[in-house]
């Protein structure tokens, strides 16, 4: 079975107002790219990736006028793809929902929120931390709350998923660079915060035995930046349980920081550009997670990069469409079940 998550940069701008295709000639959200062009390219990539379930990050915005759930079975029948169900969570407000396209003939998706007698509260309520340290807690909420999913396998087996989107710790607004380290900290400790309330649901799962697959984009990843120094560990170790027994962690290879040569190259999911720079930052975004029972069937994780991996760079029609489509890569996961 291939699990895969995408995130897809402005997926909600390739339909209008009442959930149908836009013009081909219509300007996408992406630089430079028509929306015939960056459909034409996701339905390349989704057909090569040729996954049996994909959590799609940034999935076109839900409204009185619109339905996530059907644009997407739209845009799954346009290419032909196996994955032409769709299923969502709790609609949020930001345009960037979170869904998931599967193959009907493979497995069945029920989204299941799992609440506070299942670990901590659910996931479209609110959670109470401090994150400052003042004695104070603090209310934290998810802008977009994860979607957790039951999947249940044609052939049998059963398995939990947690599709997430986590808030982004980019100093955004900053008006000078002591704004933007003020910032950069206060979205940190919000991000580490819904890590954290992440985590006590994944382990409330481990400990009950269920098979899980934790994924999505986490903004985040081992010593991706300064300011993790500060608070000694990223949202990504918390949630894989670095300290926790072994048979309450998750494991993914792409989630452990760079060892070895400072100048070792560490692998990545997206691929952004930087005006001020004039030149493209590569970071490592999106993960696979899963829970022991399923490391020990051997998975295979790939990073679906235009240029490292070799089959997408041999590829000169699917190099060009990973590039067009997002800012993101898919990541994927084969399990054999």
């Amino acid at each position: 079975m291939r699990i895969a998550t995408y995130n897809v940069e402005w997926f909600s701008n390739l339909f209008d107002r009442h959930g149908q295709f836009m013009a081909d000639d219509a300007p996408s959200g992406r630089f430079n790219v028509t929306c015939g062009e960056q459909v034409a390219a996701l339905g390349r990539v989704f057909c090569a990736l040729d996954a049996d379930a994909v959590l799609v990050v940034e999935a076109p915005e839900m409204n009185k006028r619109r339905n996530t759930v059907t644009m997407l079975e739209r845009f799954a029948a346009r290419f032909g793809l196996r994955t032409h169900r769709a299923m969502m969570g709790f609609v949020n407000h930001t345009q960037q929902e979170i869904a998931l396209l599967y193959d009907p003939q493979v497995v069945s998706a029920e989204h299941d929120p799992m609440g506070s007698d299942f670990g901590p509260d659910r996931f479209d309520g609110s959670f109470l931390i401090d994150l400052n340290t003042d004695g104070n807690p603090d209310t934290v909420t998810f802008t977009k709350p994860p979607l957790e999913a039951a999947l249940t396998l044609k052939s049998g087996p059963q398995l939990r998923l947690i599709g997430v989107h986590i808030k982004s710790k980019a100093p955004r607004g900053g008006i000078s660079p002591e704004a933007e380290i003020r910032l950069a900290i206060e979205n940190r400790r919000k991000q580490l915060a819904q890590c954290i309330w992440l985590r006590g649901r994944v382990a409330a799962h481990l400990m009950a035995g269920d098979s899980l697959v934790v994924l999505g984009d986490f903004n985040d990843g081992p010593g991706l930046d300064e300011y993790e120094k500060l608070f000694g560990r990223s949202g990504i170790e918390i949630v894989l349980g670095e300290e926790a027994l072994p048979a309450l962690r998750l494991a993914d290879p792409h989630a452990a920081p760079a060892c070895g040569h400072p100048t070792l190259a560490t692998p990545a999911s997206a691929r952004f550009y930087l005006d001020e720079e004039g030149q493209f930052f590569s970071a490592m975004l999106d993960f696979v997670m899963l829970s022991p029972d399923l490391c020990a069937r051997g998975p295979k994780w790939r990073i679906w990069h235009p240029f490292d991996d070799p089959a997408c760079y041999a590829d000169a029609d699917l190099r060009e469409a990973l590039l067009t489509a997002s800012d993101h890569f898919p990541v994927s996961v084969d399990i054999s079940f």
